[in-house]
């Protein structure tokens, strides 16, 4: 007997509309299972890789991916010519206050080139008001966040103080640090929580706050093509015995946390998928206990152990196989239209959310993961009660016929 014999007779199985009721029960909240499961996870994980790509953009837009201790001449051309590295640029970073006439607060300084930044930083594409190209060298303006400017009560045009403890010099009532007024040029917002604690400059205007040369306070900043790769650049810096600064230092925490948080998730959607792919192994061990005459009389026309084997795999993975193909439809007419569906149900996602929408990304190989790994499980659960149907024996099975 070939092989297209025992595959069409388990498909006939899986597809008879005249079994056992309880078992075709069984076997619909089965492949229903499935496919909510499924569905679900698709859902979850889509938004979740939304978050994780807004978060990436928001804060990895405004914070150095690397930072260098090395001036952009002295660089090697190794790590210029990287293919993870999409640019670099002189850069620099301190801790300073800013004060406005009703208010001070603790800031971070960054001393940048404009030019060379503005078609690279998330920054200019989150301008508010004015532009960076207006930090220019000797004209003492500042970029800020909506939240510090909020703080602070003001906006573009006028005047705040930068003070530094950088650098500081002596005067006849103590030693006062270097001190500055600058203009605001420009209000962004990245929509993040470094809104309210970073603020931009020319790096020539911020070597002269602190009473330095251009040069002497350079360090590089690296522009990396995807900031989640950064492992190869690291092992390079490394080699190189250059000291450096990465973004997982400052932030690999949270999304350190974003990430668990990500895996958890679907790790407990993935149980509901288990749960209801081994529902497969009650209902085929009961389509194996009722079908045994029929594995008999199969077997004395002459199909062997591996077929019925077969047949009864067949069986079972065409619950999967519906289960899947239903739950990866509905997960992503789901995925791609929550927005709609949220705001159907009545749901105010816009009172919640910076942009009114959750963000929803679908990764297509973490999908193909997904109906692999769903498919597998049913697998899983096939292969039990199909190696008991091939161990029928037919002398006993039709015994009492």
């Amino acid at each position: 007997m070939n092989l297209f014999a025992p595959l069409y007779i388990g498909w006939r199985y899986a597809n008879s509309n005249k079994s056992n009721h309880f078992i075709a029960f069984i076997n619909f909240f089965s492949v229903s299972g499935i496919a909510l499961g499924l569905a679900a996870l698709i859902v979850v994980a889509s938004v979740m890789n939304g978050f994780e790509g807004q978060l990436k953009q928001r804060i990895l837009g405004l914070i150095p991916h690397f930072v260098v201790a090395q001036s952009v001449t002295d660089l090697s051309s190794d790590i210029k010519q990287h293919p993870d590295v999409q640019a670099f640029m002189p850069f620099a970073e301190v801790e300073a206050a800013v004060q406005s006439y009703s208010a001070l607060r603790p800031v971070v300084l960054q001393g940048i080139d404009s030019n060379r930044i503005a078609p690279l930083s998330q920054v200019n594409d989150g301008m508010l008001s004015g532009d960076l190209s207006l930090l220019q060298a000797g004209e003492y303006g500042i970029v800020i966040g909506r939240a510090l400017a909020s703080a602070l009560n003001v906006n573009v045009g006028d005047q705040v103080r930068i003070m530094s403890a950088e650098s500081t010099r002596y005067t006849l009532i103590g030693r006062i640090p270097s001190q500055r007024k600058f203009r605001i040029v420009g209000i962004f917002e990245m929509g993040s929580q470094i809104d309210d604690s970073v603020a931009l400059v020319a790096i020539q205007d911020l070597a002269r706050l602190l009473r330095k040369s251009t040069d002497e306070l350079s360090q590089t900043r690296l522009f990396l093509n995807d900031p989640f790769q950064y492992q190869a650049v690291k092992t390079e810096l490394m080699l190189l015995s250059v000291e450096f600064d990465d973004w997982r230092t400052r932030q690999g925490p949270l999304f350190d946390a974003v990430k668990m948080e990500k895996n958890m998730m679907s790790l407990m959607l993935l149980l509901i998928i288990a749960v209801a792919a081994f529902n497969i192994v009650s209902a085929l061990v009961m389509v194996v206990t009722e079908k045994q005459g029929d594995i008999a009389i199969l077997q004395t026309q002459g199909l062997t152990q591996r077929g019925v084997w077969l047949v009864f795999l067949v069986n079972g993975l065409s619950n999967g196989l519906k289960g899947t193909a239903l739950g990866s439809a509905l997960g992503l007419t789901l995925a791609f239209n929550i927005n709609e569906l949220l705001l159907f149900v009545g749901i105010p996602i816009h009172l919640y959310l910076p942009n009114g929408v959750l963000p929803v990304l679908i990764q297509w190989h973490q999908l193909l993961g997904m109906i692999l790994l769903s498919l597998v499980l049913c697998l899983v659960a096939t292969l039990y009660p199909a190696f008991r149907a091939a161990k029928v024996r037919p002398a006993e099975a039709l015994r009492y016929e």
